[in-house]
């Protein structure tokens, strides 16, 4: 059947048989759906969504966000990026009441950068974590962003100073894969673990591996302050699968045992259990490096030091590791 035959088709249906074909297909595409809905309402998607913004508040812009997604994971051909731009923008002045919804509209509207990019996206991005301190993932933006305007952003982020444009500069060094950048940003933070053990994964994805270890060392010798923050396992697995495979047992050890100590400190069920954890991987070094007997006089010293911490003793036996009989 011919375009002009099925429509005249539809004409000579009558109301209810037609509308409820059109619920029925409705019920199976939500692109559809919203369309019909957005439709009955009187407005374009853009126009209505707008309206509902408008009142700022948090079931409306929640609102606001399902449309969307519901738009863009149909394939919407329509140019949602303006909209999903302004209700990012409303929600920033009350970014602290709830960032996750902050986060969310970000995301989306990366979405809809995809299809159409704005020309002036690295300026908006500038804009919105430079004077408003919004955590932009760049990760998010790069293909809408192309060589061009990560070049422009990178120009506004080299203007400013300060610690939002530290991370955004940070972000960039390590999409364009400028390592010397990304390491002279990261040299100027504070002395804490997570910051060493990010220098040695840069180094060792860049392949310069002998730096890396050299560098690790150097930091354990001249810095023998606690960590001040947890660092990621997997930069922490890394560094010490690096040390290994330079058989700097020493050295992997004191990386985990510092782990530990850490986690010990923060003194609450969920760190105990991971402290716990870190000694399975103490005791298999110990094994690995040929002295598995030195575990117990370890262990030993920390039992005594933390005996008083009841759940941590708990979990320490929880997870197969025999405590000292005294």
């Amino acid at each position: 059947m011919r375009v002009t035959d099925l429509r005249d088709y539809l004409r000579s249906l009558d109301a209810e048989t037609l509308a409820e074909l059109l619920h029925e297909q409705a019920q199976r595409d939500p692109d559809l759906h919203t369309r019909l809905r957005l439709h009955a309402d009187g407005g374009e998607p853009a126009d209505l969504l707008e309206r509902q913004a408008g009142s700022g508040e948090t079931t409306k812009i929640a609102a606001v966000l399902d449309t969307l997604q519901r738009l863009l994971d149909g394939g919407t051909q329509a140019d949602l990026a303006p909209l999903a731009r302004r209700t990012v923008d409303r929600i920033v002045p009350a970014q602290q009441d709830d960032p996750a919804v902050l986060r969310r509209a970000v995301a989306l509207y990366a979405r809809a950068c995809a299809a159409r990019p704005p020309a002036d996206l690295a300026e908006w991005i500038a804009g919105t974590a430079l004077d408003h301190e919004v955590e932009v993932d760049l990760e998010l933006f790069v293909k809408s962003l192309g060589d061009k305007g990560l070049g422009k952003l990178q120009s506004l982020v080299d203007e400013h100073s300060g610690r939002a444009a530290e991370k955004l500069a940070e972000q960039l060094a390590e999409l364009t894969g400028d390592v010397d950048a990304l390491l002279g940003i990261l040299s100027r933070q504070p002395e804490r673990l997570d910051v060493r053990l990010k220098v040695v994964r840069v180094l060792r994805e860049a392949g310069r591996t002998a730096e890396a270890v050299a560098y690790a060392a150097r930091a354990r010798n001249g810095n023998d302050k606690p960590p001040e923050s947890e660092p990621d396992e997997p930069d922490l697995d890394e560094l010490v699968r690096t040390l290994v495979a330079e058989e700097r047992f020493d050295e992997a050890l004191d990386v985990y045992k510092r782990h530990v100590e850490y986690l010990i400190g923060q003194k609450d069920a969920a760190h105990y259990e991971l402290a716990a954890k870190g000694l399975r991987k103490i005791r298999q070094l110990y094994r690995r490096a040929g002295i598995p007997a030195e575990f117990a006089p370890y262990l030993a010293e920390l039992v005594a030091v933390h005996k008083r911490k009841a759940r941590l003793i708990t979990e320490i036996r929880a997870a197969r590791i025999a405590l000292p009989k005294d």
